[in-house]
């Protein structure tokens, strides 16, 4: 992994040289060459700076609001107890589809007998 430094480094030198070549093709006296190579170089600079600092701050505040560690164990606790919580669930499904089942079974025993009650009665 390139080091925050070198990449500081790297960015500037590349400026420098951008900003001579730059400097050359469009300008003829000297003191223009001079304040444009600069002018370019620095603003390589600070950019590259401004990137460096977002990315050392971005990784380094992330890992100390973002615990990947405690976030997994977090989310492994609540899978669990959607699990148990689901087979709870499931199983008063069962025993409700259970007492349907026999309540509908009285009911039809029950208007069987009174339909044979009142047929009795009839005759």
């Amino acid at each position: 992994m390139l080091q925050t430094e070198n990449f500081i480094y790297f960015f500037t030198v590349c400026g420098f040289f951008i900003g001579l070549m730059f400097s050359v093709l469009n300008f003829s006296a000297p003191g223009d060459i001079l304040l444009y190579t600069g002018g370019i170089t620095l603003f390589f600079y600070l950019f590259v700076h401004i990137v460096a600092i977002n990315f050392v701050d971005f990784s380094r505040f992330g890992r100390m609001i973002f615990d990947k560690k405690e976030h997994e164990e977090i989310s492994d606790y609540f899978i669990k107890e959607l699990d148990i919580r689901e087979n709870r669930l499931d199983s008063m499904l069962l025993d409700l589809e259970k007492m349907n089942k026999n309540y509908k079974k009285q009911e039809y025993s029950n208007n069987i007998g009174k339909s044979g009650d009142e047929y009795k009665k009839a005759a």
